[in-house]
């Protein structure tokens, strides 16, 4: 357990580190960053799932601290994974923007001969359905990673519970073998009781006997 522990905690600091890389990737290179450091993601999660399991196997004065270890490595992966995931909505979000500028400022705009007028309030509906759209890809968005964040705090709250199960189970176990216990001591403890009432009658008997 240990050699994963150490190996998922430098996996771990070496994607901080990438993350850093983000602000500074051009615009068609950043995309391959991200699918790159979310695969990375993926991996340590499927690490820490076999973290959890080794630690739940480990002796018990040594398992609640390996569990804590387990669960700092898992949220020090989910902030990575809440970091990379605002990164790449701010990144839509100010691509279309840009995209939203370019279409306004290469749109063209319709003369007569009579006067020369720009049609303002078309081009006012076209700027407001854009950002009706942008607002849309916004929640979208926001909707998304609210899921799979949601997916995730599942997927750990099935864990935890299969994982108590299982202590249970263990506890079970233990309070059988005490239970046994009680119960063979509770039947000793009966026969020396009808012993000590029978001797307490005969030396009640012999005691009226002898003194009348």
């Amino acid at each position: 357990m240990e050699t994963l522990y150490h190996q998922t905690n430098k996996q771990i600091q070496e994607v901080q580190s990438q993350m850093g890389r983000l602000e500074t990737t051009d615009r068609q290179s950043v995309h391959l960053l991200e699918n790159e450091l979310q695969a990375r993601i993926d991996q340590i999660f499927n690490q820490l799932e076999r973290l959890e399991i080794l630690a739940s196997k480990e002796p018990p004065n040594r398992r609640q601290n390996a569990k804590l270890r387990v669960d700092q490595l898992k949220y020090d992966v989910q902030h990575l994974q809440t970091a990379l995931g605002n990164f790449q909505h701010r990144r839509y979000a100010r691509e279309a923007q840009e995209r939203e500028r370019e279409e306004l400022l290469s749109r063209s705009f319709t003369t007569n001969d009579a006067d020369t007028s720009i049609p303002i309030d078309e081009t006012l509906q076209f700027n407001s359905g854009l950002q009706n759209a942008h607002r849309g890809m916004d929640d979208l968005l926001g909707s998304g990673s609210s899921i799979l964040n949601g997916l995730r705090d599942q997927r750990s709250t099935l864990k935890g519970t299969h994982k108590k199960m299982l202590d249970v189970a263990n506890m079970l176990g233990l309070s059988n073998t005490v239970m046994r216990f009680i119960e063979k001591r509770a039947s000793q403890d009966k026969f020396i009781m009808m012993a000590g009432m029978l001797a307490t009658c005969f030396v009640m008997f012999l005691v009226v006997k002898y003194l009348s």
